[in-house]
């Protein structure tokens, strides 16, 4: 078998497992998974490090079952694209803008090259903190800025160049990826085992089942400060609008709009069809659930370990220390948005009346970074697992991220550049235009250079960060809703279209996560303004006149099968 090619490879498992049970099958299935693992590599990234910290951080191990219950909706969105590609064979962009419009079509590919652009920053930024600070212990930031940048930049490059390339190169990038991915869940992992005697597992063992109380009640650290503190009802109502933050934003943001690009153009790149449809379910939850749930739930674990319900001053850094000095906590407390009688009434409170209980809870909300978490781990677990093992997992979750970002800009400039040069059918085509494919990579990555310039720059972040999240995250829920139609769709996927009992329960699913990622979005981009301009209402605006030109042309369409 060996001596085959990867593709007939594929076939002859899928063919040796298919009347097997599903036990069998995924065992089968996890010898040849592949564009599940790409997925794993850039949810795994900047975004998901920071939300997880920040989980631990303000409700401890109570909000563990967050993030994998918001993956789990991801996945079956994804699964839903999946199968839409497998069944057809055809390149999304054109299969959505015939069937439905082009308006969601390309609306979905420019709000994934904006986000490919924008973060590819961040996690630049990630990678060079990670070995100037976890691994070298560097406290200059400037010191080997340069270099570090160009590494991380080539290496991004060339891994892209194996991807390309196909054949050897191809299953040498496949290799490149699951080590990256293996490596940041191994480190993440080490922190936590070097944890295991100090931590209460009953807790975390009961933070996987969901607790909605949390939505209501602020975490039970809070509750004794809350009520001795010159506020309590402010502070309640800051800490419950942080805890349903970070619930919401992570329903909204598990899977990325971009991530929605990549699978169904890797899938294509693999030339797998309708055979492999069981395939790719089992390969998203090898390479993307399982990776994800490990790396994510560590992280969570150890920053509740570090800093939930805990304060160091002597470990805040001076500017955290001075958002807890009293002008500060007044100008945070003079933001009350009560109204009528309630705002009178907090109006009379003595502003300056503030006790230790304030500063405390204070401390315990201020945001930590990778860095503080590996700081804070040093008595646990010793330097080198809180410092160099810590930053190898932070480094290859920023290393990884970059590679697929670059990967998912190459994809959407070659599917720009493909024009009428290839017909719907004729993926391979499409997915062979080298020139675009680099110039895409470069653009990504030549931006993602610039972020000492740029994401180190509050103004200029915000001119980039803000419309990029609120369009990537009001598109979002497009991207979900329009292969929801797909799926539905007789004229797209004819006597492939799930039916009967099946067609049920891919709607009831789909329609969960669907609403779901919709009310993550409304959450994470309500109030977003850019300067003056309400650029969160108008994103949630354009939201639903794309749910209503969706709909509307999906029930004019289908009359005519």
């Amino acid at each position: 078998m060996s001596n085959k090619d990867p593709y007939q490879r594929e076939l002859d498992v899928i063919e040796e497992v298919k009347d097997k049970g599903p036990v069998g099958k995924f065992f089968g299935y996890a010898k040849i998974s592949g564009p599940g693992w790409l997925q794993g590599a850039i949810t795994l990234g900047g975004g998901s490090l920071v939300g997880a910290l920040y989980l631990g951080t303000i409700s401890g191990n109570g909000l563990l079952w967050v993030q994998p219950l918001a993956m789990i909706c991801g996945i079956i969105m994804l699964s839903a694209i999946a199968y839409v590609t497998l069944s057809t064979g055809q390149r999304p962009l054109r299969l959505i803008n015939q069937h439905l419009n082009p308006l969601l079509g390309w609306s979905w590919l420019i709000a994934t090259i904006m986000a490919n652009i924008v973060w590819t920053m961040p996690q630049f930024s990630l990678g060079t903190a990670a070995i100037q600070q976890n691994l070298f212990g560097w406290e200059d930031k400037e010191k080997g800025l340069w270099p570090i940048i160009a590494v991380l930049f080539a290496t991004g490059l060339y891994v892209n160049y194996l991807y390309q390339a196909g054949g050897g190169g191809a299953k040498l990038f496949d290799r490149i990826i699951k080590v990256m991915v293996a490596i940041i869940v191994l480190s993440f992992t080490a922190v936590v085992v070097s944890l295991a005697g100090t931590l209460p597992w009953g807790e975390v063992i009961g933070g996987y089942f969901p607790d909605f109380s949390l939505l209501t009640t602020p975490a039970e650290a809070y509750q004794p400060l809350i009520e001795k503190s010159s506020n309590p009802e402010w502070w309640k109502t800051k800490i419950l609008g942080t805890q349903k933050d970070v619930i919401f934003t992570a329903f909204g943001t598990a899977v990325g709009i971009n991530m929605t690009f990549l699978l169904p153009y890797t899938l294509l790149k693999k030339k797998w069809g309708p055979r492999h449809r069981g395939l790719s379910i089992t390969d998203l939850s090898i390479g993307l659930f399982v990776p994800f749930f490990l790396a994510t739930s560590c992280v969570v674990i150890a920053a509740a370990a570090s800093f939930h319900g805990k304060v160091d001053m002597e470990k805040l850094s001076i500017g955290d220390k001075t958002m807890l000095s009293v002008p500060a906590i007044e100008k945070s407390l003079s933001e009350f948005e009560g109204t009528g009688e309630e705002k009178v009434a907090f109006q009379k409170t003595t502003l300056t009346e503030f006790n230790e209980n304030d500063r405390m809870i204070a401390a315990m909300l201020v945001k930590r970074d990778a860095g503080a978490l590996a700081g804070t781990l040093e008595p646990f677990t010793g330097k080198v697992i809180a410092q160099k093992v810590f930053g190898i997992g932070v480094l290859g979750m920023a290393i990884s991220t970059i590679i697929i970002l670059m990967l998912i800009n190459g994809l959407a400039f070659q599917e720009i550049f493909a024009g009428k040069k290839t017909t719907n059918q004729d993926s391979a085509a499409a997915l062979s235009l080298k020139g675009p494919y680099f110039l895409g990579c470069l653009v990504s990555g030549i931006i993602g250079c610039c972020f000492p310039f740029i994401w180190n720059n509050n103004d200029a972040r915000a001119a980039l960060a803000v419309p990029t999240s609120v369009i990537g995250g009001a598109l979002l829920p497009i991207a979900y809703f329009t292969f929801l139609l797909l799926m539905n769709s007789k004229k797209v996927l004819g006597d492939k279209r799930p039916e009967g009992t099946s067609r049920i329960i891919w709607n009831v699913l789909m329609i969960f996560a669907t609403t779901m990622a919709t009310i993550g979005s409304y959450w994470a981009t309500s109030g977003k303004t850019f300067g003056d301009f309400p650029a969160g209402m108008v994103g949630m605006i354009f939201l639903a006149v794309l749910f209503v030109v969706g709909t509307l042309s999906f029930l004019a369409k289908e009359k005519r099968v």
